[in-house]
């Protein structure tokens, strides 16, 4: 190939990266740039007399021995606000039952429950955090979904429902802080985290389209008349991502549905290690169950755009070394390390939400933009794969 066809590809292939990239880019400013106008994240508090026995919580369980004791100290830790803690266990065969019956010895607002058999096309968290609902206190104002692997502080639970009440939400969930404690989740998890942050609006700015609202199950409060009204989680029941397709289907029924920060109130150990955090987390990352065909192949535009590609542009053009780049090419080079700089800015902003005192190679969560090529990979690996095995039960 001649100097000058080869000039003629390389601009053909720069504008049609261009092209590409630059919407994007600006769909992400524009979302970034609502970041400063942030409810800010939610802090413990000490109840008060109105809040009496306002709350019923469920937790869904199956073989959570190793990682909920954590919780269920946490959880003693709450005050009157809460009426009662109910376990709803899967059958577990590792202790599960046995730690919640000692706890339920100390503190008697615990309640051990076995689900009923997983009826067909209901997934199994959704189907047990229903059976907690319906078994839970019709004089409870509030549900509060927790998952097994959270660690509430003192003073989550009335924190959490005077905010919801101040700010008028119907239901509210929140991001936590995440515990890393090996290098290689150290270096991926942030970029999976990433994904999301990418594509929907930060943690504390109401998001008026019900279709882009965001949720997190592993906190989750509801008003119990809310829930009632909607089925409880019904609409939700054969979905792999229930917490944000049930926010979604009550916020398109005309509810204030938030999604806050939570860091100071909520930590959370969700996987042991890269590996496990690679199959278990990427898997639910794509949200398909919540999302339109079409709004998934815009996101995956979105993500690939902005967070795929720049790495491998750059790599790409260091390794080659054009002798005479053109302006297409050179522009090109300069949206890349633009976003690049956007995505290492993007680590002081997260960095709040990672507890990385106790991390072995902790550090390397500030090289975690070198795994974005990697889990955007994730997210398209899900994207176009329906899961038949979730947290040890199948699906057919």
């Amino acid at each position: 190939m001649t100097n000058d066809n080869a000039l003629i590809v390389e601009s053909a292939i720069s504008l049609l990266l261009l092209l590409i990239q630059v919407p994007a880019t600006a769909i992400l400013f524009s979302r970034l740039l609502k970041g400063p106008r942030r409810f800010p994240p939610i802090e413990p508090q000490q109840p008060t007399p109105e809040l009496l026995g306002s709350v019923s919580v469920v937790i869904p369980t199956l073989n959570e021995a190793l990682r909920i004791s954590p919780l269920l100290v946490g959880l003693s830790q709450q005050s009157y606000e809460v009426r009662e803690i109910i376990v709803v266990d899967s059958k577990s065969t590792d202790g599960t039952p046995e730690l919640v019956k000692a706890t339920q010895q100390k503190d008697p607002r615990f309640r051990l429950m076995t689900d009923d058999p997983l009826p067909s096309g209901w997934v199994g968290r959704p189907w047990a955090l229903h059976n907690g609902f319906l078994y839970s206190s019709e004089a409870s104002q509030w549900f509060l979904g927790l998952d097994a692997d959270t660690q509430p502080h003192p003073g989550l639970v009335a924190g959490l429902v005077k905010m919801a009440e101040a700010q008028g939400y119907d239901l509210v969930s929140l991001s936590p802080q995440f515990i890393l404690k090996y290098p290689g989740e150290s270096w991926l998890q942030p970029a999976l985290l990433m994904t999301l942050l990418y594509r929907f609006d930060p943690a504390g700015i109401n998001t008026e389209q019900p279709e882009r609202v965001m949720a997190n199950g592993q906190c989750f409060l509801c008003r119990r008349s809310v829930l009632v009204a909607v089925g409880g989680y019904s609409s939700a029941s054969g979905s792999f991502c229930d917490d944000v397709t049930l926010a979604r289907n009550i916020a398109a029924q005309g509810y204030k549905v938030g999604f806050l920060d939570g860091a100071k109130v909520l930590k959370v150990r969700m996987y042991e290690g890269a590996m496990e955090t690679w199959k278990e987390w990427g898997r639910s990352l794509d949200l398909k169950d919540a999302t339109s065909r079409s709004q998934l192949w815009g996101d995956l535009w979105l993500l690939t755009s902005v967070q795929g590609l720049p790495l491998p542009i750059l790599f790409s053009y260091f390794f080659l070394l054009p002798q005479f780049p053109q302006l297409p090419l050179l522009l090109l080079l300069g949206l890349n390390l633009f976003l690049l700089v956007i995505r290492f800015a993007m680590l002081i902003a997260i960095a709040p939400s990672y507890d990385r005192k106790s991390a072995k190679g902790g550090w390397l969560f500030w090289l975690s933009p070198l795994a974005d090529p990697l889990a955007v990979l994730r997210i398209f690996l899900s994207a176009f794969h329906t899961p038949r095995e979730w947290r040890g039960r199948k699906y057919i």
